[in-house]
C-alpha cells in the first residue's frame, strides 16, 4: 500500500485527512509536530508523498520542507496552506515543495493532487531518449538525473518533469497552460502561479545569471521557451 505522511497539529483536520486517504486507498502515517514528522520519515523510508502544514508548535512546515529536500529530491511534497496568505503558497515552492492545497479543501481535491505526484514519481508511461544532450546539458530520462557540464544538478520531480518537457521541445514556446497540463495534468485545478514558481527555482539552479537568463526565456504574455 501507497504510505503517504499527513503533518497536521489540529488533530481534527488530521483524522479527517486520514480517513479520506484510507478510502483512497492510501496509508497515513501521521504526525502533529515537525520534529515527528522528520522522525516517521526515518522511520518510512518508503513514503513517497507528504502533506506539511504551515503552522505548528515546534518547526514550521517551511522548515521541514527544506530538511526533507536536503536528503530527498524525489518525495512529493504538498504544503496545506491558508487561503488568505499568498507568500505562504510562493514560500512552500521555493522551499522545494511541488504543490499546495489551501484550506479548506475537499477530499478529492487533496487526493487528485497525491495521485498525480503518485504518477510522477511513478515515472512516465511514454518511452523517450535515455539521454538528452543540450548545450551543457546531458538529461538521463532512465535515472531520472542532470548534468550540467559534467556536474550533477539536484532536482526535484516536478522541476525534472518541466525540465524534460522543455528538453524535448528544444526551441519551441510554451504556454503556462501547456506546462501545467503536461507536468500537473489536465485535471489540476492550481493556479497557474505553480508555473512561474518552479521556473525560478529551475533557474537558480541552471542559470549562469539568473537576472539574465539564456536556457529559460521568457515569452511575455505567454510562457517560456527552451534555448541550450
Amino acid at each position: 500500500m501507497k504510505k503517504v505522511l499527513i503533518l497536521e497539529d489540529e488533530e481534527n483536520i488530521r483524522s479527517f485527512v486520514v480517513i479520506n486517504l484510507k478510502r483512497a486507498g492510501y496509508e497515513a502515517i501521521e504526525a502533529g509536530t515537525g520534529m515527528e514528522a522528520l522522525d516517521k520519515l526515518r522511520e518510512n523510508p518508503d513514503i513517497h508523498v507528504a502533506i506539511l502544514d504551515i503552522m505548528l508548535p515546534d518547526i514550521d512546515g517551511f522548515e521541514v520542507c527544506r530538511r526533507i529536500r536536503a536528503n530527498n529530491k524525489h518525495m512529493g511534497i504538498i504544503m496545506l496552506t491558508a487561503r488568505t496568505q499568498e507568500m505562504d503558497k510562493i514560500t512552500g515552492l521555493m522551499t522545494g515543495a511541488d504543490d499546495y492545497v489551501t484550506k479548506p479543501f475537499s477530499p478529492a481535491e487533496l487526493t487528485a493532487r497525491i495521485d498525480a505526484l503518485y504518477r510522477r514519481i511513478g515515472g512516465d508511461t511514454t518511452v523517450d531518449p535515455e539521454l538528452l544532450k543540450q548545450g551543457p546539458f546531458v538529461m538521463n530520462t532512465r535515472n531520472h538525473t542532470l548534468e550540467k557540464s559534467g556536474n550533477r544538478v539536484r532536482l526535484t520531480q516536478v522541476e525534472y518533469a518541466i525540465l524534460k518537457l522543455f528538453m524535448l521541445n528544444p526551441g519551441r514556446a510554451l504556454s503556462r497552460e501547456d506546462i501545467l497540463s503536461s507536468v500537473w495534468g489536465r485535471e489540476y485545478e492550481g493556479e497557474l502561479k505553480i508555473v512561474d514558481v518552479n521556473i525560478r527555482r529551475l533557474r537558480i539552479k541552471i542559470e549562469d545569471d539568473t537576472t539574465n537568463p539564456t536556457y529559460i526565456t521568457t515569452v511575455w504574455g505567454y510562457g517560456y521557451k527552451w534555448g541550450a
